[in-house]
């Protein structure tokens, strides 16, 4: 399978291109700074794409099977809350290309603030949400504003009739840590553990990640992952 991994060089999307190469994929990955190519790019192929550039995305995924948005808004904090509109822009566009690859499917690793604590109440709904980021993520309050920003851009995939995939982890945050192959799949709801904490690793949410892509179960749907 030919795969294509945007925010290749993140902690997710490193660990997205680690699983898919190792299964056998064709992997090629895109990042948008050059400096970031690793020196031994392997069996991997390496591309310098702006994924806000519809033309030039249209090209960059043509014969690709599938299309792992992974992208981040950011290196630090400020950066990423300041560029938190990263993710509906790119959703616009990795759509409109799309338009001239209809076959190709699209998954896409967003945030876990849209997933229900109960029918109809969303985490980033639930009272002192932002309040409580600081104790919670280690992230400002104003790191809301990627939270929705995240929400916003599983809206303009769930009004597309492309053959999308929203991923949203069951965990605020998603650290490196240990490949178990081990998890809970779930659909829009939150899920937690007996402590009532939510939590994935990177490495176990790149194996859902090429899971779905070798077989997919949710094309046009959100579901979450968690232990």
């Amino acid at each position: 399978m030919r795969i294509g991994v945007f925010g290749a060089t993140g902690v997710i999307g490193s660990r997205v291109v680690a699983e898919a190469v190792a299964r056998g994929h064709d992997v090629t990955a895109f990042t948008r700074d050059a400096t970031r190519v690793p020196a031994g790019a392997g069996q991997v192929t390496w591309r310098v794409a702006d994924v806000m550039d519809v033309p030039a995305m249209t090209e960059a995924i043509a014969g690709l099977d599938v299309i792992v948005n992974a992208l981040n808004a950011g290196r630090d904090i400020p950066e990423t809350i300041a560029n938190a509109h990263v993710f509906p822009a790119a959703a616009r566009s990795l759509l409109e290309a799309l338009e001239s690859h209809p076959a190709a499917r699209l998954i896409v690793v967003g945030g876990a603030g849209s997933l229900e604590v109960r029918p109809g109440l969303q985490v980033v709904d639930t009272e002192g949400f932002a309040e409580g980021l600081p104790a919670n993520l280690g992230v400002p309050e104003e790191y809301v504003k990627v939270v929705l920003a995240h929400r916003e851009a599983l809206a303009l995939y769930r009004l597309s009739n492309r053959r999308w995939t929203y991923l949203s982890p069951s965990s605020g945050r998603v650290d490196p840590g240990e490949r178990t192959g081990r998890f809970r799949v779930g659909g829009d709801r939150l899920l937690v553990r007996d402590d009532g904490t939510s939590a994935i690793s990177a490495e176990d949410l790149a194996v859902a990640v090429v899971d779905e892509a070798e077989l997919p179960r949710h094309v046009q749907r959100r579901f979450t992952v968690g232990y």
